[in-house]
């Protein structure tokens, strides 16, 4: 008879509360399909919040890096969060005593990921980390092993469900993002400071993770060009809706021929888009694959039970006996990849202007946009609003008119350089809007 997998987890706020809870419930079904019993027998705790938790039968270490290398224990999981101690220190010392791990740890992943790569290697323990990106949906294994035979040329996806929470909101109920943002904060989708979700900070982190294994290289956050949506007006995502858009926080990875290629910021996708219909806090990926059509895994990407249902699936694999190298491939062999400049991303772009009322204005736009050698898809020119501080009223005839333009396929640094000679020469009322648009 095969002895019990026994399991320590460290951490028992909501999604180690319902890890524990779903391995007590799921017992009988987890040993037929792993083939053999998974117990948890100890815990590290500040606090147990849920007083319906049962932790009665097991052993409570104050330390959770004592419970890192407690003897009894074969798989560490860390659910405490965090890139420095305690976490680190932790996963650090149980994977240096052959114990596999456990972690939904984006931030540990992406700071330190590579170094615990290696000395899971090292020590022929896994790390497993399918919760940290996209929640219950399934990308790590999928790029690790289901695709492992694959070529990918893009990787991109909706890894927020904070923003785009956010962004749902304001397109289908004509609110502000100011207003958008204190009713997800009401709800608990997003923390009192959400600077880390809105500015696209957490976006990054898992976009590093999804990158090296789709791409092989080094997880790199710093390589990450990152913009957050807060800038985003309800104007921007009504001329979204009249032009056939959506806007979406999108993480991208792209393979180019000056590197791997990783950015973060609002982007307006077609609406017939797979990841334009991804709404409210779910989360979705798609893949670019070379030989067959793009496949999007779209599903909650938070919360207790979804993030709890991929660290058992992850335990599960251990139980089974499953064991690949946490990136995909060994960590000797992942490449290195440096920060691709944004300013020779190409692709079409959403540009608003609040273009003043004199003569020439509209020459000097053109002229700043063509001797930049960008040509232009469509031009709108929407009803006249109101000055920048007030002052105007919004029907006089020469208020500040906004005016939008969506270009063909150009340079970030064509599309830079022609709005700094456009400000320059006094012809706009505000600093301009500037949304990037993905072709699927």
């Amino acid at each position: 008879m095969v002895s019990p997998l026994k399991v320590g987890i460290a951490g028992l706020g909501t999604v180690g509360a319902s890890v524990l809870r779903l391995i007590q419930q799921e017992r009988a079904a987890l040993e037929t399909r792993c083939g053999r019993r998974i117990d948890v027998v100890a815990f590290s705790a500040k606090e147990i919040r849920d007083a319906r938790l049962d932790v009665s039968k097991l052993r409570r270490v104050a330390d959770p890096v004592a419970l890192a290398g407690d003897a009894e224990i074969e798989v560490f999981v860390e659910l405490m969060g965090g890139a420095g101690d305690p976490a680190k220190a932790a996963v650090t010392a149980a994977l240096a005593v052959g114990k596999s791990v456990v972690t939904a740890n984006k931030a540990l992943l992406a700071g330190d990921g590579l170094a615990l790569a290696a000395l899971a290697e090292k020590n022929s323990v896994a790390l497993n980390f399918e919760a940290a990106v996209a929640g219950a949906i399934p990308i790590v294994r999928t790029l690790r092993e289901g695709l492992a035979g694959s070529s990918f040329s893009r990787v991109y996806g909706i890894l927020n469900g904070t923003c785009n929470y956010i962004l749902t909101r304001m397109e289908q109920e004509k609110l502000s993002f100011a207003d958008c943002l204190k009713d997800a904060q009401r709800l608990g989708y997003a923390e009192a400071d959400p600077s880390f979700d809105i500015d696209g900070h957490d976006t990054a982190q898992k976009l590093s993770i999804l990158a090296s294994l789709a791409f092989g290289t080094k997880v790199n956050q710093d390589a990450v060009y990152v913009e957050g949506i807060s800038s985003i007006a309800r104007e921007d995502l009504e001329a979204a809706d009249e032009l056939g858009y959506r806007v979406k926080l999108l993480g991208v990875a792209v393979r180019t021929d000056t590197g791997i290629e990783q950015r973060v910021h609002p982007t307006m996708v077609p609406k017939e888009s797979s990841i334009a219909q991804v709404m409210g806090v779910t989360n979705a990926v798609a893949l670019d694959t070379v030989g067959f059509p793009p496949l999007t895994l779209v599903g909650p990407g938070a919360g207790g039970a979804a993030t709890a249902s991929a660290v058992v699936g992850d335990i599960a694999d251990i139980a089974r006996g499953l064991r690949t190298p946490p990136f995909g491939r060994p960590s000797a062999k992942l490449a290195t990849s440096g920060r691709a400049p944004m300013q020779r991303h190409e692709g079409g772009y959403y540009i608003r202007l609040l273009a003043v009322d004199q003569p020439g204005t509209f020459a000097t736009i053109a002229g700043s946009l063509a001797k930049e050698k960008i040509s232009l898809e469509s031009i709108v020119q929407k009803h006249r609003g109101a000055r920048p501080h007030g002052g105007d009223d919004p029907k006089s005839p020469d208020a500040p008119a906004p005016v939008i333009l969506i270009t063909y396929a150009t340079t970030e640094d064509a599309v830079r350089r022609a709005l700094k000679s456009i400000e320059k020469q006094g012809v706009i009322a505000a600093r301009p809007q500037v949304i990037r648009i993905e072709k699927n």
